[in-house]
């Protein structure tokens, strides 16, 4: 299986334009995690909320169970201080919901930010691509068939508008010379239909 053509201006187009491909799909990845690092510091408040209130609760927690032992009113000095602490555990709890929702659309935004432009580089640029292959490899396999040079030459006839451009035009044409069964002029044939795909004889 051939991946690239043989002819030099058609490899060189090809090799530039994979190039380009894998270019952009980096770009693109790089964007995606630079993007990513830029909203993951929108988090830092809620880890800063998160250690405040982690602290807060340990230290009313330690001043709850200090409270208890006071006699007489340990009780009632206990109370305030393990609401309060419930209430700094509920600050935390806060400040780490926010980083997991900013890290949620941090995920969201930069998968969107690299399948996005990878599925459009990948539709622009893998479908030429595999049909260049697909149809290189039938050409090279009629080649070698029996007949096929007079089929490559029948398929030269019949291609685009100039591509027999600049080669010297036998008696009677180029049709009249493929029926005649002209082997030098099936061989030129051949040869054009080869080359205009990017495969040499």
């Amino acid at each position: 299986m051939r991946l690239y053509a043989q002819t030099p201006a058609r490899r060189n187009r090809q090799v530039l334009v994979d190039l380009i491909a894998v270019a952009v799909i980096a770009v693109a990845v790089w964007v995606a995690l630079a993007v990513r690092g830029t909203i993951m510091l929108l988090a830092e408040p809620g880890q800063k909320v998160e250690s405040s209130g982690d602290s807060l609760a340990r230290e009313l927690d330690q001043a709850g169970d200090a409270a208890a032992d006071v006699p007489f009113v340990g009780g009632v000095l206990e109370k305030p201080l393990r609401s309060a602490a419930d209430a700094g555990s509920g600050f935390a709890d806060a400040g780490a919901s926010f980083q997991e929702t900013v890290g949620q659309v941090a995920d969201v935004v930069t998968a969107a930010l690299i399948v996005v432009p990878v599925l459009f580089v990948l539709l622009l640029w893998l479908p030429p691509r595999l049909l260049w292959i697909r149809r290189s490899n039938a050409l090279r396999r009629l080649a070698g068939a029996p007949g096929g040079a007079d089929l490559l030459a029948l398929r030269a006839l019949t291609g685009p508008p100039g591509v027999l451009d600049g080669l010297p035009v036998p008696s009677g044409g180029w049709a009249d010379a493929w029926r005649r069964g002209d082997p030098q002029a099936i061989t030129d044939l051949s040869t054009v239909a080869l080359e205009h795909v990017g495969l040499r004889p």
